[in-house]
């Protein structure tokens, strides 16, 4: 689908370099990964493997045909009871911040959802994050749960902050 600032797509195999080096991006300079090493492509394949199997959504935000934006859905946890729950992530390649693909991507992520039959979809997000918590606050997210200490990163401890929509 084009609007008039992105083309909105499904992800493909070729897409994964483009994905992967946002990710990493976000690994090296964020807390919005807790992660230290950066994916390589065979982290990447074994994710886009499980994604495909799980029948799990990965769309892309392309502008001049670059990845400006992913995000994607999946298992939240892995027990049958949790099936109509999911966790989502997306991520902004940093040139593109700012401009309002995060709401745009996670309205589309939760319409994918509802579309999927989903009962809620939380959120993990760091508790330094204030765009991305209140992006989701602002979309009908409720804080749910915060985990204090729980990662470690560039020196500091990390709280993570669980929201919650019920779809």
């Amino acid at each position: 689908m084009q609007t008039n600032k992105y083309l909105v797509r499904n992800a493909q195999t070729n897409d994964l370099p483009e994905l992967m080096a946002i990710y990493n991006q976000a690994i090296a300079e964020s807390t919005a990964v807790y992660e230290y090493q950066p994916f390589d492509e065979v982290y990447m394949e074994q994710w886009w493997k499980q994604k495909c199997e799980g029948n799990w959504p990965v769309l892309i935000f392309e502008w001049d045909r670059k990845v400006a934006a992913f995000g994607t859905y999946g298992t939240f946890r892995a027990r049958a009871a949790y099936e109509s729950c999911v966790e989502h992530s997306l991520y902004v390649h940093p040139q593109f911040q700012g401009q309002g693909l995060g709401k745009d991507m996670l309205i589309r992520l939760i319409e994918a959802a509802q579309k999927d039959r989903r009962h809620t979809m939380i959120g993990g997000i760091d508790s330094t994050n204030s765009v991305s918590l209140k992006l989701h606050a602002d979309l009908g997210f409720k804080e749910v749960g915060r985990l204090p200490e729980v990662a470690y990163k560039f020196d500091k401890w990390l709280d993570l902050v669980f929201m919650q929509l019920i779809l």
